[in-house]
């Protein structure tokens, strides 16, 4: 009996061994929180769901039709090949390791990262879903570059170009913005995207549009939209993403979040209503192209701004986003005489600066924690201001770097005769019928 009882102490030591030694583990994964995790999984899939099938309706919508099918295949293209980029590398340099101006490569290919895993950005879900809720941002900051070029990029061009311009301008500013990286030690307030997304991908729409000069009858022939039905519907799904995009940026399946999701609805309503108030004043018709670009900037402004106002600023923001965006996509457009196809700059360019600093404006400690201009804090708006010049002059001078060497090796734009007859068919062999 004392000979079995000694067998079973030494057979019972290990798994007490075992169960001490997993005990930390345990009390990790006591973080990570079911509803939050239910939450982002939802918001991931909004998230993705406003590049495909969303801004490659809105998109392809607008342009003629013989296009359709080539815009389509730029944001195709962006959700393959982002989303592998992104977990080789880009996740890693963006949201691991807290250096002043890139991360680290310790989550090369996500080596490391364990089922109870987590990012200290977002501490109570799985780092793995973090992971891929930062994945969909990537993908669509990238896509929307494409629609200032619209009609007219050759695709192996744009190819080339995404991949450099997602390392170069996404990764560094996603780092120093969100990431623990310089402007995010400043201070500088962009909730969901207003530095990163918008005001970036614009920059670099407008660089392209301009290094590629004007399409083919531009002033002169009828560019008018193939079918706005379909640009409807994109807006449409844009806008629900847009809840994930924004209300999944508090992390978690709280007030805040709610709060994010009822300015960016109001930002929507306001933007649509007003542009289309304008349109109808000066043209004694509000068309559903202006409409919908005003829901668009009205969400694109507000986004920076969503987690630190207050439900009622959102109107007040979405009104100016209508108004100031209309102005960028008209007077500004035609004084400055470039051919930004979708007006990716009018749109998102502006209201994600407009949005920014308004953001500075508008915070409210009792909502993101920190004050913004009107209440007392006027240091916030020079902060804001900041990191608007910082990413209006990154993505600026790399965009147009990037495109002079990426047309070293192939031409950036298609031949007139290929321009004429359509991208559907010179570049990808297809075309509606």
């Amino acid at each position: 009996m004392a000979g079995y009882l000694r067998r079973a102490a030494a057979f019972a030591a290990p798994i007490g061994l075992v169960s001490i030694m997993a005990a930390p583990a345990r009390a990790a994964t006591s973080e990570i929180n079911t509803a939050d995790t239910a939450w982002m999984i939802v918001a991931t899939a909004l998230v993705l769901m406003m590049t495909i099938p969303g801004l490659a309706l809105f998109y392809s919508g607008m342009v003629r039709k013989k296009n359709v099918l080539a815009t389509m295949a730029q944001s195709l293209a962006a959700v393959t090949i982002i989303s592998i980029l992104w977990v080789a590398f880009g996740y890693s340099l963006c949201f691991v390791g807290d250096g002043p101006w890139i991360g680290t490569l310790d989550r090369w290919f996500l080596a490391g990262m364990t089922m109870d895993s987590v990012n200290p950005a977002a501490k109570t879900i799985p780092e793995a879903l973090f992971m891929l809720y930062q994945m969909t941002f990537a993908i669509i900051t990238v896509a929307l570059v494409a629609g200032s070029v619209a009609d007219r990029m050759r695709f192996s061009a744009y190819l080339l170009f995404s991949v450099a311009w997602f390392i170069f301008v996404y990764i560094p500013l996603a780092h120093w913005v969100w990431g623990g990286g310089f402007l995010n030690s400043m201070g500088v307030l962009d909730f969901a995207g207003g530095l990163v997304v918008h005001l970036s991908a614009g920059t670099g729409g407008l660089v392209a549009a301009k290094v590629m000069g004007r399409r083919h009858g531009y002033g002169t022939e009828n560019l008018s939209p193939f079918d706005l039905s379909l640009a409807v519907m994109g807006t449409g799904l844009l806008w629900v993403g847009w809840f994930g995009f924004n209300g999944g940026s508090a992390g978690a399946a709280n007030s805040r979040a709610v709060m994010a999701i009822i300015a960016t609805h109001l930002a929507a309503c306001s933007g649509a209503l007003t542009w289309g108030a304008i349109e109808w004043s000066t043209r004694r018709k509000p068309s559903v192209l202006g409409m919908i670009s005003g829901a668009v900037a009205g969400l694109g402004t507000i986004t920076p701004a969503s987690g630190f106002v207050a439900p009622w600023h959102g109107i007040v923001i979405g009104i100016v986003a209508g108004s100031v965006c209309y102005w960028a996509c008209t007077w500004l457009k035609h004084r400055f005489d470039y051919d930004d196809s979708l007006d990716v700059f009018g749109v998102h360019g502006i209201g994600g600066l407009t949005g920014t600093l308004l953001a500075g404006v508008f915070a409210t400690s009792a909502i993101g924690g920190t004050a913004g201009l009107l209440e007392g804090h006027p240091q916030q708006f020079l902060i804001q201001f900041y990191g608007v010049a910082v990413t209006f002059v990154w993505s600026a001078g790399v965009s147009f770097i990037l495109l002079k060497l990426v047309g070293l090796f192939v031409p950036l734009r298609v031949s007139r005769e290929h321009e004429l007859e359509g991208l559907d068919i010179s570049q990808h062999g297809e075309a509606l019928q």
